[in-house]
């Protein structure tokens, strides 16, 4: 399902081919897949993610890709798990034989289409029948490997397949408990099957084989139909191997020269597969969200890793004898200690998992496991201190406490919220995609199809921004998505004072018009508002206009200082919205601003020029902060920047009680004019704001005729605010100061500034 998840069927042929290879090299040459079944109930399938999907068509497309990449590999296919494992129902306990209830029409429809084209193909050179017993109107039939009425009737003379039928193993508990391996034995070959599997226990094999022998002396078994079997084996072998190629397989000398390309391959493949269902909040990457110090947790359940997990493959060669600690699909896990270890393992993945995500960010990580037990205090102390919380599924429809949990940590998260701490959730799940595909509560959730280290160390790149996730839900919910409207470019062009000024100013009139509420301070924005001329301030502005008219239609202002790339202000024609002139300018701002030397951070508003603080919090400001939060940024600002305005400051008067309080707190105020004087301001404003600022009363300095530094002491120390006087010709302070220009005076303060830490006031 991963390879499905990126959407390119090319890319199952290179993964199936390379893994084909790299086996072949080790002297194999039969390879149990691809896995053909239809994933129709997601729900309780053990098949998982095995499948690729649940349309039809698709399944059909990957399957043929993969049957090609073994082929050209020089190995030979089995597809797999005929006539389906993909809706199963399952009736009772483990020892019950999961039930197929659909039609034989029904099946025609939908879950025989990826075999019947598989085997149109002439490339499929064997077939996997499942153990699952069939019951419906014109078949009852307990285990379809061991019935003739699949195997011969509807595999052989329905479907068309002549090449070699394996049975499912009979050492699956629901089968050796119903008829024992001997009895099983003889009944698939009856049934038409020309290998009999069983994975396990050798002195297993050798009672089926004993069994078959038995079957032919009673002549239950005919030699007839014994030669059918050897030929098409012998057939099969013809095709795939020979004996020189058998006992001298390639080896390790063939891996070693395989190893950088497969593994180039299989991280690519990784990357690619990567699925961001939903993202509602923008919290990817991790780096747009969470601030320098905040603290990330990370939740896991506890399960049994996967094969090809590197810690299983430890595991496995820690039994003495030779034996394997792994077992087989059909184990009963019943031995508590072999389950405990494995446990623990898997664990262990996670474990990895969390240490590399910490390494990437340069941050600590908080990390604890969950069980069914649910949420504890340590999880409830946990949450509280994290401002981001991950949590990790793997087949939640299955294990449902992993649902439950995870339920109740996003309802704790929502209330956290609702009191104002911050509280982001993110929900990976790293096996079923369906754990939590329907559910919109979850607002963002990521996909990863299996939890190995190369999955684990694709899902970090993806979170810290390394890599962009692309992967989509395979099958019919990746056609389900809404067709998305064309989008337009648009021509941008550098800002012209000389030519664009006045339509600029056009802009800024009517967008003004449009604005509900009436945004005061556009009403004097001019053009001018956005030239800082600074040496300490790198500007660069880009307009869209129509080259026949000189009307703007859209008009962005970016600057730099100090390692910061600020986007100033992205206007856009009322008239001209929803045709991507917007999403132009944007494109080529932050393009614009990543080019910058030293950048560290973007930032959305400035205070210098202040003609956009940040995203606009007003009534009408949802449509503003939704698009630039589908542009990616982070639109959950910590605090809130407010314009002041008195536009009329000969008939204001000071609350009641104001300048006694002042002169009881014994406060005093003088007025700074001038760099000369600025040294001491200036250290205490870099101290306690950011560089924009400091440059925004490094100008308020130098504006010696109309501007200067009102500074307000106390008796432990002192606040500052950059003040403008009337007639100020400072460009940057219009949209403050000059909202009533009838009136005869106007003046204004910007940025007040007092040291947080209350020691230093």
């Amino acid at each position: 399902m991963g390879i499905a998840a990126t959407g390119r069927a090319e890319l199952a042929y290179e993964v199936t081919k390379a893994t084909a290879t790299e086996i072949s090299a080790c002297g194999v040459n039969l390879m149990l897949g691809p896995v053909l079944d239809v994933l129709n109930n997601a729900r309780y399938q053990p098949l998982g993610v095995r499948a690729t999907g649940d349309d039809p068509q698709e399944v059909s497309q990957y399957g043929l890709a993969a049957l090609s990449g073994i082929r050209d590999a020089g190995m030979a296919s089995c597809g797999k798990h005929f006539p389906s494992y993909g809706n199963l129902d399952f009736l009772g306990s483990n020892l019950d034989v999961p039930i197929i209830t659909q039609t034989l029409e029904e099946l025609s429809l939908s879950a025989l289409v990826p075999f019947r084209n598989a085997i149109a193909s002439g490339k499929l050179d064997a077939m996997f029948v499942g153990g699952c017993g069939i019951s419906n109107p014109s078949m009852n039939v307990s285990h379809a490997c061991l019935s003739d009425q699949v195997v011969d009737d509807l595999l052989r003379t329905e479907l068309g397949f002549d090449g070699v039928a394996i049975s499912e193993c009979l050492e699956m508990e629901a089968l050796s408990h119903d008829l024992g391996v001997q009895n099983g034995v003889v009944r698939a070959v009856q049934a038409g099957c020309d290998l009999v599997l069983l994975c396990r226990a050798y002195d297993v094999q050798l009672e089926a084989i004993k069994g078959l022998k038995l079957g032919i002396e009673d002549g239950i078994i005919s030699m007839a139909r014994l030669m059918k079997s050897v030929k098409r084996v012998l057939k099969l072998k013809a095709r795939c191997t020979s004996w020189s190629k058998a006992l001298q397989p390639p080896g390790t000398s063939l891996l070693s020269q395989l190893h950088p390309s497969h593994l180039a391959l299989s991280r690519r493949a990784y990357d690619d597969s990567i699925t961001v269902i939903r993202d509602k909040e923008k919290l990817l990457p991790l780096s747009s969200s969470m601030h320098p110090g905040e603290e990330l947790l990370l939740l896991t359940p506890l399960v049994k890793p996967l094969p090809a997990s590197q810690l299983t493959k430890s595991l496995a060669g820690s039994k003495p004898n030779g034996q394997s600690l792994i077992p087989t699909i059909h184990d009963s896990w019943n031995h508590s200690e072999r389950e405990r270890g494995s446990i623990l393992s898997g664990e262990g993945v996670f474990r990895e998992f969390g240490k590399e995500l910490a390494r990437a960010r340069n941050e600590k990580l908080l990390h604890t496991s969950y069980t069914a037990n649910g949420v504890r205090p340590v999880h409830e102390n946990l949450i509280n201190r994290a401002s981001c919380i991950i949590i990790i599924t793997a087949d939640a429809t299955r294990n449902m406490y992993q649902a439950g949990f995870t339920k109740h940590v996003d309802m704790m998260c929502s209330m956290l919220r609702s009191r104002g701490q911050k509280k982001q959730l993110i929900v990976v799940a790293v096996s079923s995609p369906y754990d939590f595909a329907m559910d919109t509560s979850i607002g963002t959730y990521i996909c990863t199809f299996d939890f190995t280290e190369t999955a684990m160390h694709a899902l970090v790149r993806a979170l810290v921004g390394q890599t962009t996730p692309t992967g989509t839900l395979p099958g019919t919910l990746r056609k389900s998505k809404k067709v998305l409207k064309p989008r337009q470019h648009w021509l941008v062009e550098e800002y012209d004072r000389n030519r664009d000024a006045a339509g600029l100013g056009d802009l800024l009139r009517a967008v003004n018009r449009a604005s509900i509420p009436d945004l005061q301070f556009l009403r004097t924005t001019s053009a001018s508002s956005f030239e800082l001329s600074n040496p300490n301030v790198k500007e660069a502005h880009f307009v869209v206009r129509n080259s026949s008219t000189h009307a703007l239609y859209g008009f962005v202002a970016t600057y730099f200082v100090s390692g910061v790339g600020i986007l100033g202000a992205l206007i856009v024609d009322p008239s001209k919205r929803n045709v991507s002139i917007g999403r132009s300018l944007h494109r080529r701002a932050l393009r614009t601003l990543k080019q910058q030397q030293g950048l560290k951070k973007l930032q959305a508003g400035t205070s210098f020029p202040g003609v956009f603080l940040g995203v606009p919090v007003d009534v009408g400001s949802h449509n503003t902060r939704e698009w630039l939060a589908n542009k990616g940024w982070d639109t959950q600002f910590p605090r809130r920047l407010t314009n002041m305005i008195i536009p009329d400051l000969s008939n204001w008067t000071a609350p009641e009680g104001l300048l006694q309080s002042i002169q009881r707190a014994n406060i005093t105020f003088d007025l700074i004019h001038g760099l000369e004087n600025a040294d001491s301001v200036l250290n205490h404003v870099g101290s306690n704001s950011n560089p924009e600022v400091l440059e925004l009363y490094r100008a308020a300095l130098s504006e010696t005729k109309f501007c200067g530094i009102v500074r307000a002491k106390e008796p432990s120390g002192v606040f500052s605010v950059p003040s403008s006087f009337p007639g100020s010709a400072a460009p940057w302070l219009r949209p403050f100061l000059h909202l009533c220009l009838t009136q005869k005076t106007s003046v204004g303060y910007l940025r007040p500034l007092s040291p947080s830490d209350h020691s230093q006031r």
